[in-house]
């Protein structure tokens, strides 16, 4: 079994993990937008605003993390993503079949 570090993409891999990122990072954006309309339309005093904005700080923090495109560091992500809900393992259709595995096996540990 070849490290997880040294798997080779294809050009066609690389473009289905680019589709795959974008549309996990849409639906991942567009609830983060639903929530912040929540919590801003709930806003009446100043600690509220400070607390949003902590919030905010967090996510960008974690969002700008989790969207690594390194080719080393795929498997892990699309794993994360696929545990957090923000993808699915058919949406990786097309990698190679030990690829998806692998992401497949990491989401239940």
């Amino acid at each position: 079994m070849i490290p997880v570090s040294d798997i080779e993409w294809s050009t066609a891999e690389k473009e289905i993990a680019r589709q795959a990122f974008k549309k996990a990072y849409q639906r991942e954006i567009t609830a983060l937008i639903q929530v912040v309309r929540e919590q801003a339309g709930e806003i009446t005093k100043l600690d509220d605003i400070w607390l949003l904005h902590d919030f905010l700080s967090a996510r960008r923090h974690d969002i700008d993390g989790k969207y690594d495109h390194r080719d080393s560091l795929l498997i892990f992500t699309f794993a994360q993503l696929v545990k957090e809900g923000w993808l699915h393992l058919d949406e990786l259709k097309g990698l190679d079949a030990e690829k998806i595995s692998k992401v497949s096996v990491l989401t239940r540990m």
